[in-house]
Protein backbone atom coordinates (compact mmCIF):
# COMPACT_ATOMS: atom_id res chain seq x y z
CA UNK A 1 0.00 0.00 0.00
CA UNK A 2 1.65 3.69 -1.15
CA UNK A 3 2.08 5.98 1.78
CA UNK A 4 0.62 9.38 1.09
CA UNK A 5 2.64 12.20 0.02
CA UNK A 6 2.10 15.88 1.49
CA UNK A 7 1.21 19.09 -0.24
CA UNK A 8 3.30 20.45 -2.12
CA UNK A 9 5.14 24.07 -0.61
CA UNK A 10 5.33 27.20 -2.44
CA UNK A 11 8.98 27.86 -3.02
CA UNK A 12 10.57 30.74 -4.41
CA UNK A 13 12.85 30.36 -7.70
CA UNK A 14 15.88 31.15 -6.60
CA UNK A 15 17.92 31.83 -9.91
CA UNK A 16 20.75 29.27 -8.85
CA UNK A 17 18.09 26.42 -8.51
CA UNK A 18 16.80 26.99 -12.60
CA UNK A 19 19.46 24.66 -14.95
CA UNK A 20 18.69 21.96 -17.24
CA UNK A 21 19.56 18.80 -14.84
CA UNK A 22 17.76 15.67 -15.48
CA UNK A 23 16.67 14.15 -12.45
CA UNK A 24 14.87 10.43 -12.50
CA UNK A 25 11.21 10.01 -10.65
CA UNK A 26 10.63 6.17 -10.83
CA UNK A 27 7.73 4.87 -8.57
CA UNK A 28 4.65 2.74 -9.75
CA UNK A 29 2.16 5.35 -8.00
CA UNK A 30 0.99 7.68 -10.53
CA UNK A 31 0.13 10.09 -7.92
CA UNK A 32 3.02 9.87 -5.87
CA UNK A 33 5.30 9.99 -9.53
CA UNK A 34 3.53 13.36 -10.61
CA UNK A 35 3.56 15.10 -7.05
CA UNK A 36 7.13 14.47 -7.41
CA UNK A 37 7.71 15.47 -10.93
CA UNK A 38 5.45 18.74 -10.35
CA UNK A 39 7.67 19.74 -7.19
CA UNK A 40 11.04 19.36 -8.69
CA UNK A 41 9.84 21.33 -12.40
CA UNK A 42 8.72 23.80 -10.26
CA UNK A 43 12.24 23.99 -8.99
CA UNK A 44 13.60 24.15 -12.90
CA UNK A 45 14.69 20.48 -13.18
CA UNK A 46 13.40 18.49 -16.33
CA UNK A 47 12.04 15.39 -14.73
CA UNK A 48 11.56 11.32 -16.38
CA UNK A 49 9.15 9.71 -14.37
CA UNK A 50 9.41 5.51 -14.84
CA UNK A 51 6.34 3.11 -13.58
CA UNK A 52 9.01 0.37 -13.17
CA UNK A 53 12.12 -1.00 -11.70
CA UNK A 54 13.12 -1.94 -15.72
CA UNK A 55 12.38 1.24 -17.54
CA UNK A 56 14.67 2.87 -14.48
CA UNK A 57 17.25 0.87 -15.16
CA UNK A 58 17.02 1.52 -18.98
CA UNK A 59 17.27 5.08 -18.34
CA UNK A 60 19.38 5.52 -15.87
CA UNK A 61 21.42 3.31 -18.81
CA UNK A 62 20.67 5.80 -21.97
CA UNK A 63 19.76 8.86 -20.20
CA UNK A 64 22.30 9.83 -17.70
CA UNK A 65 20.18 11.83 -14.89
CA UNK A 66 21.87 14.21 -12.39
CA UNK A 67 19.79 12.49 -9.77
CA UNK A 68 17.41 9.41 -9.49
CA UNK A 69 15.10 9.70 -7.02
CA UNK A 70 13.60 5.35 -6.94
CA UNK A 71 11.23 4.33 -4.73
CA UNK A 72 11.71 0.65 -3.03
CA UNK A 73 8.95 -1.34 -3.66
CA UNK A 74 8.38 -1.29 -7.75
CA UNK A 75 7.35 -3.83 -10.20
CA UNK A 76 9.84 -5.93 -12.52
CA UNK A 77 12.83 -4.45 -10.31
CA UNK A 78 13.17 -2.97 -6.82
CA UNK A 79 14.92 0.00 -6.38
CA UNK A 80 17.23 -2.31 -4.37
CA UNK A 81 18.12 -4.06 -7.63
CA UNK A 82 17.91 -0.82 -9.69
CA UNK A 83 20.81 0.89 -7.39
CA UNK A 84 22.53 -2.26 -7.64
CA UNK A 85 22.90 -2.91 -10.92
CA UNK A 86 23.25 1.05 -11.16
CA UNK A 87 26.18 0.75 -9.01
CA UNK A 88 27.99 -1.89 -10.58
CA UNK A 89 28.32 -0.61 -14.18
CA UNK A 90 30.79 1.64 -14.63
CA UNK A 91 29.19 4.05 -17.18
CA UNK A 92 26.59 4.89 -14.37
CA UNK A 93 27.90 4.08 -11.06
CA UNK A 94 28.67 8.08 -10.14
CA UNK A 95 24.74 8.59 -10.68
CA UNK A 96 23.49 10.02 -7.20
CA UNK A 97 20.28 7.63 -6.08
CA UNK A 98 17.98 9.22 -3.19
CA UNK A 99 15.49 5.68 -2.20
CA UNK A 100 12.37 6.60 -0.99
CA UNK A 101 10.72 3.86 1.05
CA UNK A 102 8.09 3.93 3.31
CA UNK A 103 10.03 0.65 4.90
CA UNK A 104 11.85 1.67 9.06
CA UNK A 105 13.72 -0.69 9.49
CA UNK A 106 17.44 -0.65 9.64
CA UNK A 107 17.81 -4.18 8.01
CA UNK A 108 16.63 -2.22 5.07
CA UNK A 109 18.32 0.75 5.30
CA UNK A 110 21.54 -1.18 5.42
CA UNK A 111 20.50 -3.13 2.28
CA UNK A 112 20.44 -0.08 0.71
CA UNK A 113 23.73 1.56 1.69
CA UNK A 114 24.98 -2.23 0.57
CA UNK A 115 23.53 -1.74 -2.80
CA UNK A 116 25.20 1.60 -3.14
CA UNK A 117 22.69 4.34 -2.44
CA UNK A 118 23.69 7.66 -1.72
CA UNK A 119 20.58 9.08 0.68
CA UNK A 120 17.55 7.74 1.62
CA UNK A 121 13.76 9.79 1.83
CA UNK A 122 11.35 8.64 4.31
CA UNK A 123 7.69 8.89 2.94
CA UNK A 124 5.53 10.77 3.98
CA UNK A 125 7.95 13.06 1.76
CA UNK A 126 9.10 16.26 2.68
CA UNK A 127 9.16 18.66 -0.06
CA UNK A 128 12.00 21.09 1.35
CA UNK A 129 14.05 18.10 2.33
CA UNK A 130 13.58 16.34 -1.09
CA UNK A 131 14.40 20.25 -2.57
CA UNK A 132 17.64 20.60 -0.80
CA UNK A 133 18.49 17.07 -0.82
CA UNK A 134 17.98 16.76 -5.20
CA UNK A 135 20.26 20.39 -5.25
CA UNK A 136 23.03 18.42 -3.21
CA UNK A 137 23.28 15.71 -5.28
CA UNK A 138 22.92 17.67 -8.80
CA UNK A 139 25.77 19.57 -7.26
CA UNK A 140 27.85 17.00 -6.93
CA UNK A 141 27.20 15.61 -9.88
CA UNK A 142 28.05 18.25 -11.58
CA UNK A 143 31.46 18.75 -9.92
CA UNK A 144 31.72 14.81 -10.72
CA UNK A 145 30.88 15.71 -14.51
CA UNK A 146 33.74 18.12 -14.20
CA UNK A 147 36.83 16.09 -13.02
CA UNK A 148 35.66 13.47 -15.74
CA UNK A 149 36.13 16.36 -18.24
CA UNK A 150 39.47 16.95 -16.87
CA UNK A 151 40.79 13.38 -17.16
CA UNK A 152 39.59 12.76 -20.77
CA UNK A 153 41.29 16.21 -21.72
CA UNK A 154 44.27 14.63 -19.84
CA UNK A 155 43.87 11.06 -21.60
CA UNK A 156 43.78 13.33 -25.07
CA UNK A 157 46.45 14.64 -24.34
CA UNK A 158 48.39 11.37 -23.43
CA UNK A 159 47.29 10.33 -27.15
CA UNK A 160 48.59 13.41 -28.95
CA UNK A 161 51.99 12.62 -27.54
CA UNK A 162 51.90 9.02 -27.81
CA UNK A 163 50.20 9.78 -31.92
CA UNK A 164 53.59 11.74 -32.30
CA UNK A 165 55.74 8.37 -32.73
CA UNK A 166 54.18 5.32 -34.39
CA UNK A 167 56.57 3.02 -32.11
CA UNK A 168 54.75 3.73 -29.50
CA UNK A 169 51.59 3.17 -30.85
CA UNK A 170 49.30 1.40 -28.18
CA UNK A 171 52.36 1.46 -25.56
CA UNK A 172 50.32 3.20 -23.00
CA UNK A 173 47.48 0.53 -23.13
CA UNK A 174 49.71 -2.08 -23.11
CA UNK A 175 51.42 -0.91 -19.90
CA UNK A 176 48.28 -0.44 -18.45
CA UNK A 177 46.76 -3.71 -18.85
CA UNK A 178 50.41 -5.65 -18.16
CA UNK A 179 50.46 -3.29 -14.72
CA UNK A 180 47.43 -4.39 -13.53
CA UNK A 181 47.77 -7.94 -14.00
CA UNK A 182 51.19 -8.25 -12.18
CA UNK A 183 49.50 -6.27 -9.59
CA UNK A 184 47.02 -8.29 -9.32
CA UNK A 185 49.41 -11.47 -9.33
CA UNK A 186 51.04 -9.64 -5.95
CA UNK A 187 47.41 -8.92 -4.90
CA UNK A 188 47.89 -5.44 -4.22
CA UNK A 189 45.19 -3.90 -2.80
CA UNK A 190 42.64 -2.52 -5.74
CA UNK A 191 42.90 0.74 -4.90
CA UNK A 192 47.00 0.70 -6.46
CA UNK A 193 45.64 -1.90 -9.32
CA UNK A 194 43.11 1.62 -10.28
CA UNK A 195 46.11 3.77 -9.57
CA UNK A 196 48.47 1.23 -11.95
CA UNK A 197 45.51 1.24 -14.47
CA UNK A 198 45.86 4.87 -15.13
CA UNK A 199 49.40 5.85 -14.48
CA UNK A 200 49.87 2.84 -17.49
CA UNK A 201 47.76 5.63 -19.55
CA UNK A 202 49.07 8.62 -17.87
CA UNK A 203 52.70 8.24 -16.69
CA UNK A 204 54.77 9.78 -19.81
CA UNK A 205 52.25 13.07 -20.11
CA UNK A 206 54.94 15.74 -18.89
CA UNK A 207 56.48 14.55 -22.56
CA UNK A 208 54.65 17.61 -23.30
CA UNK A 209 56.66 19.74 -22.13
CA UNK A 210 59.41 18.35 -24.00
CA UNK A 211 60.27 19.20 -27.62
CA UNK A 212 59.53 17.17 -30.89
CA UNK A 213 63.18 17.11 -32.07
CA UNK A 214 63.96 15.90 -28.70
CA UNK A 215 61.37 13.45 -28.19
CA UNK A 216 62.16 11.98 -31.50
CA UNK A 217 65.48 11.66 -31.77
CA UNK A 218 66.90 8.69 -32.94
CA UNK A 219 70.15 9.57 -31.83
CA UNK A 220 71.81 10.44 -27.85
CA UNK A 221 71.28 12.93 -26.70
CA UNK A 222 72.92 15.96 -25.57
CA UNK A 223 73.38 16.58 -21.67
CA UNK A 224 71.26 19.83 -22.32
CA UNK A 225 68.60 18.11 -24.37
CA UNK A 226 68.76 15.12 -21.60
CA UNK A 227 68.31 17.25 -18.87
CA UNK A 228 64.75 18.76 -20.18
CA UNK A 229 63.58 15.08 -21.26
CA UNK A 230 64.48 13.93 -17.36
CA UNK A 231 62.15 17.09 -16.34
CA UNK A 232 59.33 15.33 -17.57
CA UNK A 233 58.03 13.53 -14.78
CA UNK A 234 58.12 16.62 -12.44
CA UNK A 235 56.28 18.20 -15.04
CA UNK A 236 53.54 15.33 -15.19
CA UNK A 237 53.26 15.15 -11.46
CA UNK A 238 52.57 19.27 -11.91
CA UNK A 239 49.98 18.52 -14.56
CA UNK A 240 48.00 15.44 -12.16
CA UNK A 241 48.50 17.03 -8.99
CA UNK A 242 45.09 19.24 -9.18
CA UNK A 243 43.15 15.71 -9.92
CA UNK A 244 42.38 14.34 -6.34
CA UNK A 245 41.26 11.30 -8.68
CA UNK A 246 45.01 10.89 -9.31
CA UNK A 247 46.64 10.99 -5.86
CA UNK A 248 47.93 7.69 -6.22
CA UNK A 249 49.20 7.46 -9.06
CA UNK A 250 51.68 10.58 -8.73
CA UNK A 251 54.70 8.67 -7.22
CA UNK A 252 53.97 6.08 -10.73
CA UNK A 253 54.48 9.29 -12.86
CA UNK A 254 57.55 10.73 -11.04
CA UNK A 255 59.21 7.65 -10.20
CA UNK A 256 58.85 5.66 -12.76
CA UNK A 257 62.40 6.38 -14.54
CA UNK A 258 64.38 6.09 -10.81
CA UNK A 259 66.63 3.05 -10.66
CA UNK A 260 67.71 0.89 -7.96
CA UNK A 261 71.29 2.32 -7.72
CA UNK A 262 69.99 5.79 -7.46
CA UNK A 263 71.43 6.42 -11.10
CA UNK A 264 67.79 7.22 -12.41
CA UNK A 265 65.58 10.61 -12.39
CA UNK A 266 64.20 12.64 -11.01
CA UNK A 267 64.97 12.20 -7.60
CA UNK A 268 67.38 9.77 -7.69
CA UNK A 269 65.84 7.33 -5.37
CA UNK A 270 67.50 4.23 -3.95
CA UNK A 271 66.12 0.29 -3.37
CA UNK A 272 63.20 0.29 -1.56
CA UNK A 273 62.79 4.30 -1.56
CA UNK A 274 61.09 3.87 -4.95
CA UNK A 275 57.63 3.38 -4.89
CA UNK A 276 56.71 -0.16 -5.54
CA UNK A 277 53.93 1.02 -7.98
CA UNK A 278 56.31 2.71 -9.74
CA UNK A 279 58.61 -0.07 -9.66
CA UNK A 280 56.04 -2.05 -11.21
CA UNK A 281 55.51 0.02 -14.35
CA UNK A 282 58.94 0.46 -14.79
CA UNK A 283 59.30 -2.94 -15.30
CA UNK A 284 56.24 -3.75 -17.56
CA UNK A 285 57.93 -0.33 -19.34
CA UNK A 286 60.87 -2.30 -19.91
CA UNK A 287 59.54 -4.97 -21.17
CA UNK A 288 57.27 -3.98 -23.84
CA UNK A 289 60.14 -1.10 -24.86
CA UNK A 290 62.22 -4.47 -25.93
CA UNK A 291 60.08 -6.74 -27.11
CA UNK A 292 58.26 -4.13 -29.28
CA UNK A 293 59.89 -2.75 -32.60
CA UNK A 294 62.14 0.37 -32.22
CA UNK A 295 63.11 2.61 -35.50
CA UNK A 296 66.97 1.18 -34.28
CA UNK A 297 66.16 -2.60 -33.76
CA UNK A 298 63.24 -4.79 -34.61
CA UNK A 299 61.65 -5.96 -31.22
CA UNK A 300 63.96 -8.50 -29.23
CA UNK A 301 62.20 -11.99 -28.41
CA UNK A 302 60.55 -12.40 -25.02
CA UNK A 303 63.25 -14.74 -23.44
CA UNK A 304 66.39 -12.37 -24.43
CA UNK A 305 64.33 -9.64 -23.14
CA UNK A 306 64.05 -11.36 -19.54
CA UNK A 307 67.48 -12.32 -20.00
CA UNK A 308 68.66 -8.38 -20.59
CA UNK A 309 66.63 -7.59 -17.81
CA UNK A 310 67.92 -9.84 -15.34
CA UNK A 311 71.43 -8.97 -16.31
CA UNK A 312 70.47 -5.33 -15.57
CA UNK A 313 68.95 -5.76 -12.12
CA UNK A 314 72.10 -7.90 -11.35
CA UNK A 315 73.81 -4.24 -11.79
CA UNK A 316 71.25 -2.93 -9.16
CA UNK A 317 68.82 -1.19 -11.69
CA UNK A 318 65.61 -2.87 -11.37
CA UNK A 319 64.01 -4.94 -8.57
CA UNK A 320 64.50 -8.45 -9.77
CA UNK A 321 61.29 -9.98 -7.87
CA UNK A 322 59.07 -8.13 -9.83
CA UNK A 323 61.46 -8.79 -13.29
CA UNK A 324 60.49 -12.62 -11.67
CA UNK A 325 56.84 -12.27 -11.07
CA UNK A 326 56.56 -10.32 -14.63
CA UNK A 327 58.47 -13.52 -16.47
CA UNK A 328 56.06 -15.98 -14.78
CA UNK A 329 52.94 -14.17 -15.69
CA UNK A 330 53.99 -13.88 -19.41
CA UNK A 331 55.41 -16.88 -20.12
CA UNK A 332 52.83 -18.53 -18.53
CA UNK A 333 55.04 -20.72 -15.57
CA UNK A 334 53.83 -21.51 -12.48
Amino acid sequence: MKTEVVEIPKFGMAEEVVHSAIVLVADDDSATRNFLSGLLKAQGYRVFGAQDGQEALDFLITGDPAVALLDVMMPKLTGFEVCQAVKANPQTRLIPIVLLTGLSSSDDRIRGITCGADDFLSKPVNAEELVARVKSLVRLKEFTNELESAERVLFSLVLSIEAKDPYTKDHCNRLSRYSVALAERLRLPSHLCKALHLGGIVHDVGKVAVPEHILLKAGPLTPEERQIMEHHPIVGERICAPLKSLRHVLPIIRHHHEKGDGSGYPDRLKGEEIPLTARILQTVDIYDALATDRPYRKAIQPEEVFTIMHDEAKRGWWDESLICEFQSMIMKTP
